[in-house]
């Protein structure tokens, strides 16, 4: 269920980065206030790759209980996830989206699943002091920017990514070569972040070995008072964040903006974590909506990055560097809208999303066995806990 929730955040993000160079911070040089104003919302108030963490970690809790019971070797299974996970990005970055996470996940999976006897105070203590020292490493190096650098307006990075543009609005293979260009800065950025990553891995361990939605996701009173607490406090850092990379501050503050959001997002997501919980206990059918987007999650991720390419590159409309932030972030909401009606009426005939079906017959190395689904349940094992 918030995983499905999740999604939204994650397409607001990768759509801007994917429509433009300039969409995600509110255009170019003339851009309309009202898309400058929408560029500076999104990023004051999305946590997508936080949230979307902590419940991989929380699920790897799940999925490793669920494996005991079932399989003596979930070391060898766990490594095979790992793998099909690693391919499944690999494809994703180099046909669709170079900026994919699904690689790095992996990647820093393994390091989870050696850290996976930790106990709940162990991990939260090595998951804040990750984050507190990529925070300090960030905010150092980003002050010296704005210290010894001079700002870069839009005006002067259009010639540095002409290029870019043209090769998007090409055919297939300049798209391909496209991407293949930009694929190791953009592992190079997720490596940057992958502490903070690890962090809310590790977070998410935490939490599912204390129990916590077990304990407390029923709990209205407590939902209610951890998000009335926590939403200001993520809520200002994503000001200042969306201040340092969208305006008014200028790009050299652009790290600065980030090492706060590190120190602040855990609180935003908290907020929203608790926030979506007592939607669910309010709202039953947008529970059942959101749980059904959530077993898919994988191919909802995919699907995004292919409706968008289709849009954006010249695989299709070839419309990169022409869409305002506006009118970006409007698509966002018709095509998550429409994966929620078509994450219903698939999950309620199938047991499996077409993505997560080739990563479960890749770590179980066979094809699953088919089981009946009823619509609105979920199937046996894992499917039906709380998190994902």
């Amino acid at each position: 269920m918030l995983r499905g929730a999740a999604l939204f955040g994650i397409l607001l993000v990768n759509a801007q980065l994917m429509a433009g160079p300039y969409t995600s911070f509110g255009g170019g040089p003339g851009a309309s206030a009202v898309d400058r104003a929408a560029a500076w919302a999104v990023t004051a108030t999305t946590t997508a790759y936080q949230l979307f963490s902590f419940l991989l970690g929380y699920s790897f809790v799940l999925d490793r209980r669920a494996a005991r019971r079932s399989d003596p070797a979930s070391g060898l299974r766990h490594l095979r996830r790992t793998a099909g996970l690693f391919g499944l990005g690999l494809a994703h970055a180099v046909l669709l989206y170079p900026g994919d996470i699904l690689m790095t996940y992996a990647a820093l999976g393994l390091i989870l699943y050696g850290l996976r006897d930790l106990t709940p105070r162990a991990a939260a203590r090595l998951a804040a002091a990750l984050v507190a020292g990529l925070a300090v490493l960030l905010l150092g190096y980003g002050l010296l920017t704005v210290a010894l650098t001079e700002p870069v307006t839009p005006a002067q990075y259009a010639p540095r990514v002409a290029d870019t543009v043209a090769a998007y609005r090409g055919g297939p293979l300049s798209v391909i070569g496209a991407h293949l260009r930009e694929l190791p800065s953009a592992l190079g950025a997720n490596l940057m972040y992958a502490p903070d990553m690890l962090a809310a891995f590790l977070a998410g361990l935490a939490a599912a070995k204390a129990g916590l939605v077990e304990r407390r996701g029923r709990d209205r009173v407590w939902l209610r008072r951890t998000a009335v607490r926590w939403l200001p406090v993520g809520l200002a850092g994503g000001a200042v964040t969306a201040c340092c990379a969208n305006g008014p501050l200028d790009s050299r503050w652009f790290l600065v903006g980030h090492a706060v959001s590190l120190l602040t997002a855990p609180a935003l997501t908290a907020s929203y974590v608790c926030g979506v919980l007592l939607l669910a206990g309010a709202v039953r059918p947008a529970a059942g909506v959101l749980a059904a987007s959530g077993r898919m999650a994988l191919s909802h991720y995919l699907t995004q990055s292919l409706v968008l390419a289709c849009v954006f590159t010249g695989y299709g409309f070839g419309l990169y560097d022409r869409v305002g932030t506006a009118v970006v972030l409007v698509g966002c909401v018709l095509l998550y809208g429409a994966q929620l009606a078509l994450g219903v009426r698939l999950m309620s005939r199938v047991r499996y999303g077409p993505a997560e079906l080739v990563l479960r017959t890749v770590t179980l190395a066979r094809r699953p066995g088919r089981a009946p689904a009823c619509s609105g349940s979920h199937p046996a094992g894992r499917d039906r806990l709380p998190v994902p």
